[in-house]
């Protein structure tokens, strides 16, 4: 999942009018300390509607997570994949799939949880003409070419692999063999659709509508979107709280500032600057924890100044000028580790995490980084401008650090620069309309705890995270074999192999991992990061 960590209403969407505080404005709008029991978290606008299989970015992913559950849901503390609406997933072959949907369960309007619910939802996210950013998500089910095809118009408006057997029941053709694939439908564009998305859909994106423990109270874009306690919430993850509302900032500083003055209750991004009095400003209210998150630099493969012969050893000489120790020692204390490899060290090495990977290419080296550069022809342009939003994220930071870094190694103050883009969503816009020039940021939040989660979204031809557009023939073939391999052990030995041709292109450049920061205000307690650093809304007490 990309995003702000890390990934992102639309133009055109209608927001809801409410009365809130302006953006950063820190005046307390009815939060933890009045005895409303309403959370108040720091948050930014998301890059499109709340549609599941258009939203892979993390503001608009926290939300979803908030107000939709799946047939499966990762455990807030190990990851694990586990049965949420699935009532049991059976397989014989690891290609067809029976699907039980759980009895029981509604959506906030009343409205029945059905195996009809899941497969319309996915049929609509997987069709071309939706152009739902998730799309790809739904691949391997049989029938995607068809109604998604890489050219031309689709031939179908379903999935050939997609059948409803009863009120409860449906099936599941893949393409090819994926036995992992259950652990996936944890995944918020799995997640089941209501009627009002096809019959009403203006309806649905004014005002969302889901199945989780929270509902949406209401939205205005660039200030604040309520969410409410759902009563009638069936599952067993109910809200301890009476209900979130996600301030939009457009500066993590102000955000910090305001939970510190006691306007704000959680911020699940404090800001690099200030790392070193974090502990002491909120009296030791402060989470640093190990998370499915890596920050790399992407780059325009579409752009042919990036795409020439021999430019891998362009972006490994870039690799090699960077300094990764000593940024995240100087700027991040202690809340980043230098990245040997492209996944995560949370996957653990059973799960396909193999450090050092990435060997030489990861280590520091001004001499090799200059020799690689002069071989591969030299900088496009003659400068790098690294690519980022400014609004989130202490982004400017260490972009300005990474850029002094490939400075001081190939002795030239102006080899690289920052440049900013003014917010998250017109940032992910950019990249959406493939409007980037040089390397860009490109944090990656994992959506499920799987090696694959952390290659194949990104690296995959035309996958749906594949900002760069980098294709290669033999990584996908690997990618192909590793996902149709019954024995995982072997799996994820197939897919550490598709990882060594990531390195050997160097299709990005793998920065640091991040741990999962945040601080909380004395108004709240029982508040935890998740292994994908997103905050568990629904656990936490207001005092």
């Amino acid at each position: 999942m990309r995003g702000a960590t890390h990934a992102k209403w639309a133009a055109g969407a209608v927001a809801v009018a409410l009365a809130a505080t302006a953006c950063g404005g820190g005046g307390d709008s009815g939060g933890g300390g009045d005895g409303s029991g309403i959370v108040r978290s720091s948050w930014g606008d998301p890059q499109n509607p709340l549609e599941p299989a258009n939203t892979n970015e993390v503001q608009g992913g926290k939300v979803l997570d908030m107000i939709f559950r799946g047939l499966k849901r990762y455990d807030p503390k190990t990851g694990e994949a586990k049965d949420m609406l699935a009532e049991k997933i059976d397989t014989s072959d690891s290609q067809n799939f029976t699907i039980t949907v759980k009895k029981g369960w509604t959506f906030s309007n009343g409205e029945k949880v059905t195996a009809k619910s899941f497969v319309d939802a996915w049929n609509y996210g997987a069709s071309l003409k939706n152009n739902q950013k998730n799309a790809y998500f739904f691949g391997q089910i049989d029938g995607y070419d068809k109604v998604h095809p890489e050219s031309g118009s689709q031939s179908a408006d379903t999935l050939s692999g997609l059948k409803v057997t009863g009120d409860d029941t449906f099936t599941v053709k893949l393409n090819q063999k994926f036995s992992t694939w259950p652990d996936t439908l944890g995944y918020a564009a799995f997640a089941p659709l209501p009627k009002v998305f096809f019959d009403n859909h203006d309806s649905y994106i004014k005002k969302p509508i889901g199945n989780g423990p929270y509902t949406v109270d209401s939205y205005q874009k660039g200030s604040q979107m309520s969410l409410r306690k759902w009563d009638k919430y069936p599952g067993d993850d109910k809200a301890e709280n009476a209900g979130v509302d996600l301030k939009v900032y457009t500066d993590n500083n102000t955000a910090y500032t305001d939970l510190t003055a006691g306007n704000l209750d959680l911020v699940d991004d404090v800001p690099a600057a200030q790392l070193t009095n974090v502990k002491s400003d909120l009296n030791g209210r402060y989470i640093n924890t190990p998370a499915g998150i890596i920050q790399t630099l992407a780059f325009p493969f579409y752009d042919s100044d990036w795409n020439k012969a021999d430019s891998d050893k362009v972006r490994k000489g870039l690799s090699m000028a960077i300094n990764r120790k000593q940024i995240t020692d100087s700027i991040f204390e202690k809340t980043r580790t230098p990245a040997t490899d492209w996944t995560s060290p949370v996957l653990g090495k059973d799960g396909g995490y193999k450090e050092g990977l990435c060997g030489e290419f990861c280590d520091y080296n001004p001499d090799e980084a200059k020799k690689l550069i002069k071989e591969g022809g030299g900088i496009p342009g003659g400068q790098v401008q690294i690519g980022y939003n400014a609004d989130t994220g202490s982004h400017k930071e260490w972009v300005d650090a990474v850029c002094n870094s490939i400075n001081n190694a190939l002795g030239n103050d102006k080899a690289c620069v920052g440049s900013p883009t003014g917010t998250f969503a017109d940032f992910r816009n950019k990249i959406t309309d493939k409007k980037m020039t040089g390397p860009f940021r490109a944090g990656w939040q994992m959506d499920y705890p799987l090696i694959q989660n952390f290659l194949q979204p990104l690296y995959y031809t035309n996958a749906s995270s594949n900002d760069g557009h980098w294709s290669n023939k033999e990584f996908d073939s690997l990618v192909d074999k590793a996902n149709a391999e019954s024995d995982q052990a072997e799996a994820v030995k197939i897919f550490q192999q598709a990882q060594e041709v990531v390195r050997d292109n160097m299709a990005a450049i793998p920065l640091w991992y991040q741990n999962g920061s945040a601080g909380y205000s004395d108004k709240v307690d029982n508040v935890a990061l998740n292994p994908f650093s997103v905050p568990v809304y629904n656990e936490i007490k207001v005092k």
